[in-house]
C-alpha cells in the first residue's frame, strides 16, 4: 500500500512540474523574443536621441554666453593702458603748447596792454578823448576861432592834417549857409592802453544845421579811431583812422 502510495504521489508531482512547465513558456517567452518595433518604439527611438543635441545645444549656448562676459575685462585691462598712454601724451603736448603761447603773448610788444588792468588810466584817457573829440569835430560858422583853438589844444602830429582835411568842406561851406556843425560822443573803448600810447573806438552823433531862411538839420552817425598820446598830463589825439581806404 505505501509503494503504491508513493508511485501515486510521485506521479502526481511529475505531472504538477510538467504543467507548471507548460504554463510558465508562454509567459517567458515575451521575455526572451523582442518586442516588434512599433510607432511608439520608432517614436522614442527617434526622440530620445535628438535630447542629446539639444543639450549640447543649450551647454554651447551657455558657454558662448559666458565667454563675452570672462573676455571682457581682459580687453579692458589689455586696452586700458594704452588709452591711458596716449592722454598723457595729448595732455603733455597740450601743456607744452599753452605754455609757449602764453610766452609768446607775453613777448610781443602788442600785447603789452593794461586797458582792462589799469581802470584809472583807462578812465582818464576816455573821459579826455571824448572831450577831445566833441570839441575838434563840432564848428560853428559864427566862431570859427573856437575850433581853431580846439585843434591846437586836442591834435597833434598828422591828425592835425587829417582834421583840416575832413573839415576842409564845412568850413568852406559854413559861412554861406550859416552852417552849425555839433558832434556827441555815445560811446567809447579803449582798445590798447600801452603807457603813454592808447587807441580808441568812437561811436558818436553829428547834426548839421542850417540856421538861414531855410532852417533844416540834417543827422548821421559816425564810428572811427584815434590814436592818443599822453603829453604834459594830458591825452591828445595824434591820429584818426575812418576805415577807409
Amino acid at each position: 500500500m505505501s509503494t503504491t502510495r508513493h508511485l501515486v504521489n510521485r506521479q502526481r508531482r511529475l505531472a504538477t512540474v510538467a504543467a507548471a512547465e507548460r504554463t510558465a513558456t508562454p509567459t517567458a517567452t515575451p521575455t526572451t523574443v523582442p518586442e516588434p518595433a512599433g510607432p511608439d518604439t520608432e517614436s522614442r527611438s527617434e526622440s530620445e536621441p535628438a535630447g542629446e543635441p539639444e543639450a549640447d545645444k543649450e551647454e554651447k549656448a551657455e558657454e558662448a554666453e559666458k565667454a563675452p562676459r570672462s573676455a571682457g575685462p581682459l580687453r579692458l585691462r589689455v586696452s586700458l593702458p594704452a588709452v591711458l598712454c596716449v592722454l598723457t601724451v595729448l595732455l603733455g603736448s597740450f601743456a607744452a603748447w599753452s605754455f609757449t603761447s602764453a610766452g609768446s603773448l607775453r613777448d610781443e610788444p602788442g600785447r603789452q596792454n593794461t586797458a582792462l588792468t589799469d581802470i584809472s588810466r583807462t578812465s582818464e584817457v576816455k573821459g579826455q578823448i571824448t572831450e577831445a573829440v566833441g570839441a575838434v569835430f563840432s564848428y560853428n560858422y559864427a566862431s570859427p576861432a573856437k575850433a581853431d583853438t580846439a585843434v591846437k589844444t586836442y591834435l597833434v602830429g598828422k591828425a592835425v592834417q587829417q582834421h583840416k582835411d575832413m573839415l576842409a568842406e564845412v568850413r568852406a561851406q559854413a559861412p554861406k549857409q550859416k552852417l552849425v556843425l555839433t558832434t556827441t560822443v555815445t560811446e567809447s573803448g579803449v582798445e590798447l592802453l600801452d603807457g603813454d600810447r592808447a587807441r580808441l573806438l568812437i561811436f558818436a552823433d553829428q547834426s548839421n544845421t542850417r540856421t538861414g531862411k531855410s532852417q533844416e538839420t540834417t543827422y548821421a552817425a559816425a564810428m572811427f579811431a584815434v590814436d592818443a598820446v599822453r603829453r604834459g598830463g594830458s591825452w591828445r589825439i595824434s591820429a584818426i583812422d575812418t576805415f577807409s581806404r
